[in-house]
């Protein structure tokens, strides 16, 4: 007898779209099957007129982290423990955080402080990208290959110190030498390389310029984080990574020059892939111009509704890979308190609503198809960072996370959707699906509008890359 079966849904697998039955044992799917045809089960799910698509994979969060804009504040971004729980509500069942090394702090212990704050802290599973930081030193690159080794598939890097950074505060930009010389030890051991690219000598000079014009105000942010800066940075990093063999991608692509320069690089056969947010989709640098309008703000910035459409195209036709959020997490006190280009903190608490707005703007708006929409948030996201085919299927074989959609919500979001922080940038946004049922290795998590799993539930998840994602623009 299986443990769980979820039946009726319209069933969203690597293989097409259907209604069938998902027979789950343990923490596993064992069979994908025609309706009523699975044996007896210890639970039947009704999932009538519900979507049933993999739970799904968040690349890109920062928890439990100082609030990089307010350094020696003590402020922290908000942890494990409330970020899985909204997560779990928003139907992701995954989510990446970063453990960070620069000079002063190894490998190893940049994953023992990561290590720390999450194991018996998380409601669902996690695991880090490796951020290298700053003047990196032979030691950090051998040290890469006992991290690959150990499940850690994913180093990033920094172009730009984002802002300009203040006396004694470390810096996360690496120079581009050092850049070639991760991309090439990444591709030696199988492994993919995040870069937040934005061209550092541009940013720095347009934080000068903006000083000197009296023109330091938060609604200034688009014309310091510019498209010249993007275009500048994407396509030098997309040298590096074709001179080393590296496969990269490139986290929040907030313009049209960024994917274009992804595109390009794509129909080349290279191992290149696009992330955009599911803010930068939805708003544009006016919004900046509202009473508070930094709540918007994710580094590099909101751009125009040009770029909006650029993003949307890559998405919908292949140029763009994930779906993401960038996600970081405080309430609306910290996050409006500052107030000017070099203090406004980037992020915001979007993990729970990433597969619903991309849903309602995706494909009910757009016409994007159940399986791309799956591939965006779900599918993709694990293949690139080293988790698919365990997660980001519904397939034999596969981790049982699952999240049931409604297609039949039609609503405006409200406070009472959200189970993180004081505030949400999408309250009063009209969706029109919404989760109702997340389920995370085979035990139902989410029902009802209620938590159903203990804390600590969550499992590091170790990774490994396959090689098509390495040679080539395999999603």
């Amino acid at each position: 007898m299986l443990d769980l079966i979820v039946r009726g849904g319209r069933v969203v697998t690597p293989h097409g779209v259907g209604e069938w039955d998902v027979g789950i044992q343990g923490e596993k799917i064992v069979a994908v099957a025609e309706r009523g045809t699975l044996p007896e089960a210890g639970r039947v799910i009704d999932a009538s007129s519900k979507i049933v698509i993999p739970g799904g994979v968040e690349a890109h969060t920062h928890i439990g982290s100082p609030l990089a804009t307010q350094p020696g504040s003590g402020i922290e971004t908000s942890g494990p423990e409330p970020v899985s729980r909204a997560s779990l509500f928003g139907g992701t069942t995954f989510i990446m955080d970063f453990a960070i090394a620069r000079p002063g702090i190894s490998i190893p212990a940049a994953l023992e402080e990561r290590h720390a704050r999450w194991k018996g802290h998380a409601y669902c599973d996690y695991s880090y990208h490796i951020t290298l930081g700053g003047a990196i030193t032979t030691e950090h690159l051998a040290q890469m290959k006992d991290a690959v080794a150990a499940g850690f598939v994913t180093f990033k890097m920094f172009t730009t110190a984002v802002r300009p950074v203040p006396p004694g505060v470390p810096s996360n930009r690496i120079d581009f030498g050092r850049v070639a010389a991760v991309m090439a030890e990444a591709a030696k051991l199988g492994a993919v390389c995040p870069v937040h690219a934005e061209d550092d000598d541009v940013v720095q000079y347009n934080y000068e310029r903006h000083k000197e014009a009296n023109a330091y105000e938060w609604w200034h942010m688009h014309e310091v984080h510019n498209h010249l800066s993007e275009e500048l940075s994407f396509r030098r990093a997309i040298t590096v990574a074709a001179r080393t063999g590296a496969a990269a991608y490139f986290v929040h692509t907030s313009a049209k020059d960024g994917v274009d320069a992804i595109a390009e690089a794509r129909r080349r056969g290279l191992p290149i892939y696009g992330e955009t947010l599911h803010n930068y989709v939805t708003f544009d640098q006016e919004q900046y111009k509202e009473q508070d309008g930094m709540k918007y703000h994710t580094y590099p910035s909101l751009k125009t509704q040009a770029d909006r459409d650029r993003l949307w195209d890559g998405l919908l036709h292949g140029d763009m890979s994930i779906m993401a959020t960038d996600h970081i997490s405080t309430p609306f006190k910290v996050k409006t308190m500052g107030r000017t280009i070099a203090d406004v903190s980037g992020g915001h608490n979007g993990i729970e609503t990433r597969v619903g707005i991309t849903y309602t703007e995706g494909v009910t708006k757009r016409k994007m198809s159940l399986e791309r929409f799956v591939q965006v948030v779900s599918t993709n996201p694990a293949k690139i960072l080293g988790l698919y085919p365990r997660k980001g299927a519904i397939a034999p074989g596969s981790d049982a996370d699952i999240c049931l959609l409604d297609p039949t919500v039609n609503r405006k979001l409200t406070k009472q959707d959200f189970h993180l922080e004081d505030y949400s940038i999408w309250e009063g946004w009209q969706v029109s699906a919404w989760p109702v049922m997340t389920i995370l290795r085979g035990k139902v998590a989410v029902e009802n509008g209620k938590l159903l799993l203990p804390l600590g539930v969550g499992q590091l998840t170790p990774r490994k890359v396959g090689a098509d994602v390495l040679s080539g623009p395999a999603c």
